[in-house]
């Protein structure tokens, strides 16, 4: 059960002087890279942040309490157990669905602790409580344990007397799942196999509507979350917006909202079962913040300074000695890449490639195009690409994937195509960032190829004589099945390899190659 209040430690006192609550603090340091989080700096506002802030967590995590909502409060169908500080600020919740027949069950959707609040116990407490739930109500609970083998908390199942369902079902058949049951005592002299199969065939046959279910939920949770995040930024720097001036930090706490806000209205377009109803309108930038330029780094270095994190030492020696020296201001001043979508969204305007971004144009073109760079380094173009401090461990795990492909894949063809690799060549950390140097391909993302055949009346055109949509997806699709062939490994491996098509950049189509009786990509390439 929850740890007993902290007494000593009121938690309003320990608040910073601006007024921000501990969720809105947390929110605005996790607009800064993680690797930002393990110290302050003499940067006035992570003094104000990281004042007292893990002492902070600690006593929030030591004065939470769980609350079970009533069944007629449920969720979107699901019911709900909390665990809620003593402020009432919501720190994990565990989501189930009841079944009354033919046994009655809860089946597990989600449990979820906020990340600044993992790995002090708060999961396990959620389960312990549910396990004493089900014992109270005398019902069989049911979950699919997603947790990777490799997790430290791989087990935390087991540890609650979970066990997994074969054990009451027999031979495995449920595959690609790892479905675990817990029986209450009142219930474990029972011959439990039949009902349990009911049980687990209607799950499966309701799964998909499950996660639809899921899927909202998540969505109107995060619109609260990305509201608060913004009411937190706009009263952290309401000194500044007031006199309508803007410090380099203000422009990167607000642009890095912006992408993380644009990144997640991309991701739901996919979603089974989104259908808008949750708009992501409610989030509006004030116009005080639309015209600011964007700031993607931090604007102040960190104790740890620009390092060489893998790569080609040879390359890196051919870098410009300003670039190695300040490796995020000399590549953030690059050009950006000449991509489809914003050449076409500057053509609209009457812009040139030049012209310098505002926040207010990342929401409007809905993607971050500062976020890839151009640059020649002696005869040969490279790009660079941002991404997050985080990203690097998945990046590596790319990097052996794509030497794997490569070595096993030399002048293979798929669906006509010649697939090639684009392996990164060199990764450099500098102010919360990390930046990947590649080679410039004659290719695009799938995805925006994709987006530009929809969007281009004369592609829309050409699509109609040659299905250049069919092309694409088949190559792809194609590529992606024979790389997993050949490389072994299971669907997830998959993920982690992006796939481009070639593309004249120039003329905005893709590039082709028309023999007598066929047309297809000139090249496809794995990155």
């Amino acid at each position: 059960m929850p740890h007993e209040v902290c007494q000593n430690r009121p938690l309003i006192d320990a608040q910073s002087h601006k007024g921000l609550s501990l969720h809105e603090r947390l929110g605005l340091i996790g607009l800064i890279d993680e690797g930002m989080r393990q110290g302050s700096s003499d940067y006035p506002m992570m003094a104000d942040l990281f004042n007292d802030l893990w002492e902070l967590v600690n006593a929030t995590v030591a004065g939470s309490r769980i609350n079970s909502v009533k069944p007629e409060d449920s969720r979107n169908g699901f019911r709900v157990i909390e665990i809620n500080a003593e402020t009432g600020e919501n720190l994990g919740r565990l989501n189930m669905l009841y079944m009354k027949k033919p046994i009655p069950c809860y089946y597990l959707v989600y449990v979820e602790v906020a990340a600044p609040f993992r790995r002090k116990g708060l999961g396990t407490e959620i389960l312990k409580h549910f396990r004493e739930f089900l014992i109270r109500r005398s019902a069989v609970g049911i979950l699919d344990n997603i947790i990777p083998e490799e997790d430290l908390t791989y087990d935390i199942y087991l540890k609650q007397s979970w066990e997994q369902i074969e054990t009451v079902t027999g031979n495995p058949v449920f595959e690609g799942h790892q479905y675990m049951i817990y029986i209450p005592p009142k219930l474990r002299e029972r011959d439990l196999k039949a009902p349990v199969l009911k049980l687990m065939h209607h799950l499966i046959r309701k799964r998909a509507a499950i996660e639809m279910r899921h899927n909202e939920s998540m969505v109107q949770r995060t619109i609260h979350e990305l509201k608060e995040l913004n009411s937190a930024l706009l009263s952290y720097f309401d000194e500044e917006i007031s006199v309508g001036e803007s410090s380099p930090l203000m422009r990167f706490m607000f642009t890095r909202f912006v992408t993380k806000f644009i990144a997640f209205r991309r991701r739901i377009e996919t979603l089974l079962g989104y259908t808008g109803g949750e708009s992501l309108e409610q989030v509006v930038l004030a116009p005080e913040i639309t015209g600011l330029h964007a700031q993607s780094y931090v604007p102040f270095d960190p104790e740890n300074g620009p390092e060489m994190v893998s790569g080609d030492k040879t390359l890196w020696a051919r870098l410009p000695a300003a670039l190695k020296r300040q490796p995020a201001r000399f590549i953030e001043a690059l050009p950006n890449y000449k991509r489809p979508n914003l050449l076409g969204w500057l053509g609209e305007r009457g812009l040139d490639s030049g012209y310098s971004l505002t926040i207010g144009d990342l929401m409007d073109l809905g993607f971050d195009p500062t976020r890839l760079k151009e640059i020649r380094i002696g005869e040969e173009e490279f790009i660079f690409e941002r991404i997050q401090v985080r990203q690097l461990k998945d990046l590596e795990k790319k990097s052996v994937l794509l030497k794997q492909v490569e070595q096993e894949m030399g002048g293979l063809k798929v669906k006509n195509a010649t697939l090639k690799v684009n392996p990164p060549l060199l990764t450099i950390r500098d102010r919360g960032n990390a930046y990947v140097l590649r080679r410039k391909i004659a290719g695009i993302h799938w995805e925006e190829a994709a987006e530009q055949i929809h969007s281009s009346p004369r592609l829309k055109g050409m699509d109609g004589e040659l299905k250049l949509s069919r092309i694409i997806r088949g190559t792809v699709r194609e590529a992606h099945r024979v790389v997993l062939d050949k490389v072994g490994g299971c669907d997830s491996r998959d993920d982690l390899l992006t796939c481009f098509v070639s593309w004249d950049i120039r003329a905005n189509q893709p590039l082709l190659m028309v023999d007598f009786s066929n047309c297809y990509l000139e090249s496809v390439w794995m990155a």
